[in-house]
């Protein structure tokens, strides 16, 4: 198997050592907008570089990856589909609902498989929760909470091109939302404060978030994001049902600290960002995009569950600007 990885930044740099390391992986051919940056990554681990993307689609691939700068993945996406390639892409599709849409649309005419890069759902914790949640452990769910909390704060040209908080950020604690609960958002009400450094001013965004979330069986949820927590990266979800709670991304790295006297030690090697604290899960999707291609795998996040996470994102964008509650029917699932 021959794969095009474009865009070999960081987060590409990382799919690429993981493909190189799978044994039904023949080859990789990698193309970035630096050239220089793609052909040091490729002498490192023996692959091939191409001078532009044009290469990817012309030296024969069996399938592409796309690392790339949001911005660019919904015309890639639609290249890949219209060349009847499966393509693995890093969330989101675009940064709007249409573009977002025709990128499905292409996908769908051409018949070719589309997997989004939504790591939670290969994180180990996450897994449990929802194996909690189906068989019937917690009993009737009641309440969720969700929180993503960075250690540091993007650079501020990356929040021009970032979407916003809820696009970027809380979009991962929505489409887990859906994967583990398996229900469906109705209703959101969101608000955002702009309280840290300029530069999210600048870019009208905001530095943290909040937003109540109503599921279709009437289970309420909360997520929170928050730019700056200086604790170290903290990602959680907390589900608590009639019979049980269980808790996602609590262990001895946990960035808390307990008032209590006989509370756990706080963690003494808190987890930097997100890179490190999913490192296992972004390697586990990049082996199972393989084993779609290989076709012995069922897509296991199709871009159609993306626009559902980008739909909820969009209405928490509504809900913050307007002040008042928005129901997800407000927000299309397809072109009109």
């Amino acid at each position: 198997m021959r794969i095009g990885i474009i865009g070999t930044g960081r987060i590409g740099a990382i799919h690429a050592n993981t493909l190189s390391r799978n044994r039904e992986v023949g080859s990789l051919i990698l193309t970035d907008v630096d050239p220089a940056r793609a052909q040091d990554l490729a002498h490192r681990l023996g692959e091939t570089a191409a001078p532009g993307t044009d290469e990817i689609f012309t030296w024969g691939v069996d399938a592409v990856v796309i690392t790339t700068a949001t911005s660019a993945h919904a015309e890639l996406i639609g290249r890949a589909a219209r060349s009847g390639l499966p393509v693995f892409c890093e969330k989101p599709i675009a940064l709007d609902l249409p573009g977002t849409l025709h990128a499905l649309a292409e996908v769908e005419r051409a018949g070719t498989v589309l997997q989004m890069g939504f790591q939670r759902r290969f994180d180990a914790g996450y897994a449990g929760a929802r194996d909690a949640v189906r068989s019937g452990r917690l009993g009737r769910l009641h309440t969720v909470r969700a929180l993503t909390s960075d250690q540091s704060p993007p650079p501020p040209e990356w929040l021009q091109l970032s979407g916003g908080l809820f696009r970027d950020t809380l979009i991962h604690d929505f489409d887990v939302l859906r994967w583990v609960t398996g229900r469906e958002v109705v209703d959101v009400y969101a608000t955002g404060s702009d309280r840290g450094p300029a530069m999210f001013r600048e870019a009208g965004d905001v530095d943290t978030g909040a937003a109540l979330l109503t599921l279709d069986d009437g289970t309420l949820a909360t997520a929170t994001a928050a730019r700056l927590n200086g604790a170290g990266y903290d990602v959680r979800m907390e589900l608590a049902g009639e019979r049980d709670t269980v808790v996602v991304g609590l262990d001895d790295r946990t960035p808390v600290a307990s008032t209590e006297p006989t509370g756990p030690p706080p963690a003494d090697k808190p987890w930097p960002g997100f890179l490190e604290r999913f490192g296992p899960a972004y390697e586990a999707e990049l082996c199972a995009f393989v084993e779609v291609v290989r076709g012995t795998l069922a897509n296991p996040c199709d871009g159609r569950e993306a626009l559902q996470a980008l739909r909820i994102a969009e209405a928490c964008e509504v809900s913050r600007r307007e002040r008042r509650p928005v129901a997800l029917t407000e927000i299309p699932d397809r072109l009109g």
